[in-house]
């Protein structure tokens, strides 16, 4: 049986949408955060190894880290491959597993200290605020030129690491950073109308 730990509000519902697309069974572990401190109020450490989700328990498997659990799902209950391309094209599945990480891997950095220093007020780190500046507009404009003239990712078909750079999308959104960006605001618009996003949200936001 899966289960899943999953800290609202948090990108571990992204986690819980990959389980809902793909139809699989999964037992749902919700933790709340402090409303001042927003770290974990409940006791997640004693079922997670940092303190943090997701975390995907199947069996004696333990994983962490959304891109790892997203392949593990992929990889293993994934049969029909409708989520991931092939692997002996390797061209196509190097592109899937580029895609499948660049969201946790490179652009998440940029938006997360956008956020941090959106909680400094008046005195953010100048070092980090121009970071922010300069890549936040990068990665979003990669984004938005690779889907300038495709519908998902990797093309006509949502696939895994669709989850990710829709998340990147909705960050950016929530940042007030997502405006000039149109295909990927018209993309994002498009995935948070997937019947799966909406079960996802019915069930881990409550």
């Amino acid at each position: 049986m899966i289960t899943l730990h999953h800290l609202r509000v948090g990108r571990s519902i992204f986690t819980v949408w990959l389980l809902e697309e793909m139809e699989l069974d999964y037992e749902l572990k919700v933790y709340h955060r402090h409303p001042e401190t927003f770290r974990s109020q409940d006791d997640i450490k004693k079922a997670t190894p940092l303190g943090k989700s997701p975390t995907l328990e199947d069996g004696d498997i333990m994983l962490t880290e959304s891109g790892a659990i997203a392949a593990y799902l992929v990889d293993r209950y994934d049969t029909d491959g409708k989520f991931a391309p092939a692997r002996t094209d390797y061209a196509a599945h190097a592109e899937y597993l580029r895609w499948l990480h660049y969201p946790e891997g490179s652009a998440f950095l940029p938006l997360f200290l956008k956020m941090l220093l959106a909680r400094e007020g008046d005195t953010p780190s100048a070092v980090f605020s121009a970071f922010a500046a300069g890549e936040v507009p990068l990665h979003l404009g990669i984004l938005n030129d690779r889907l300038a003239d495709r519908e998902f990712i990797l093309g006509d078909k949502f696939q895994a690491p669709d989850i990710g750079v829709s998340y990147i999308g909705n960050m950016a959104e929530r940042l007030g950073e997502l405006a000039p960006y149109e295909h990927l605001k018209a993309y994002l618009e498009r995935n948070m109308q997937r019947p799966a996003w909406k079960r996802a949200k019915e069930r881990a936001v409550e």
